[in-house]
């Protein structure tokens, strides 16, 4: 049946595929629309509306929601293109003529969004008070060519040649733990002597682990006590005394309570990168924008404080 679906049929409306994007992601009417702003039988409407134009079924009911069919989840990858050109549509248009204003969407690791990047962009918009930012938190990275967003901080080098980029430094990673879990358990001599710690550590090898090789070795999932792939959880065990993990050594300098642990056998090197579209070297908020990013984080790098 979907091989005769019309999916580019210029005819059918934006806010019917944005309903369907609602429902697949929320699973219900009602969780689309809270979603969306709007009321229940309006995404049913836009749902019996799209299936029709279609000719297809889009989703079935059960006792655990509205399922997606073949055709809806086909449809998808589609309908979130369509998503991300209107928001970059809107983002545009939002800022002709403005200056540095507008609407700039910034892509971040979650550790490097939350524990880094505000003050940075604090400063900007005190400067520029015309921006809106829409800061999207993630260890995905985000696809700029796609423009899921303006700009990202990345921890690899970015390999397109669309991309515009600038080396930043390098954020040193190392092992650390809490005051008290070291008084707790000691202070390991090695890295052997993390056999009988508490290590904190992922759940899935990201891109940077995987790329990282050697580096950690024998620093691998299986010897983990603790394993999740958001850094800011692996961030906060450190915090609270759960045991040792890896993460920044510029951010753990900032809570006295925080030992570096094993210096001289682990220290890795994290490449940093503030990247974006080389269409947007135009656009006055994206290189007042890329500007700042760049510069706060070299200060970052350099050890210098943010605030």
């Amino acid at each position: 049946m979907y091989d005769q679906v019309d999916t580019m049929n210029p005819s059918i409306a934006w806010e019917y595929y944005r309903s369907l994007l609602a429902v697949l992601r929320h699973g219900s009417l009602s969780g689309a629309a809270r979603a969306l702003g709007i009321t229940q039988p309006t995404v049913g409407r836009h749902i019996a509306a799209l299936e029709q134009e279609l000719g297809a079924t889009l989703f079935t009911r059960s006792q655990l929601g509205l399922l997606p069919t073949e055709v809806a989840l086909a449809l998808r990858p589609h309908a979130e293109t369509m998503e991300h050109t209107a928001a970059l549509m809107e983002r545009a248009a939002s800022s002709q003529g403005q200056g540095v204003a507008g609407v700039v969407r910034i892509a971040a690791s979650e550790v490097v969004g939350v524990e880094v990047l505000p003050p940075i962009l604090a400063r900007l918009r005190a400067r520029h008070p015309g921006l809106t930012i829409e800061l999207v938190l993630s260890n995905k990275v985000q696809d700029l060519l796609r423009r899921e967003a303006d700009i990202a901080v990345r921890m690899l080098r970015p390999r397109q040649e669309q991309l515009v980029a600038r080396k930043v430094g390098e954020i040193e990673l190392g092992l650390h733990a809490h005051a008290d879990y070291l008084a707790r358990h000691g202070t390991p001599a090695g890295l052997l002597d993390l056999a009988q710690h508490a290590v904190i550590g992922y759940d899935e090898a990201s891109p940077f682990v995987r790329n990282a090789g050697a580096a950690f070795q024998g620093f691998t999932r299986e010897n983990f006590a603790w394993r999740s792939d958001s850094d800011l959880a692996q961030l906060a065990l450190i915090r609270a005394g759960a045991g040792i993990g890896v993460c920044q050594a510029r951010l753990a300098a900032r809570d006295p309570a925080l030992r570096r642990v094993l210096p001289q056998a682990f220290s890795l090197p994290m490449e940093t990168w503030v990247t974006m579209h080389e269409d947007l070297r135009g656009s006055l908020r994206c290189r007042a924008t890329f500007d700042a990013l760049a510069e706060g984080l070299c200060d970052y790098v350099a050890g210098q404080p943010l605030t």
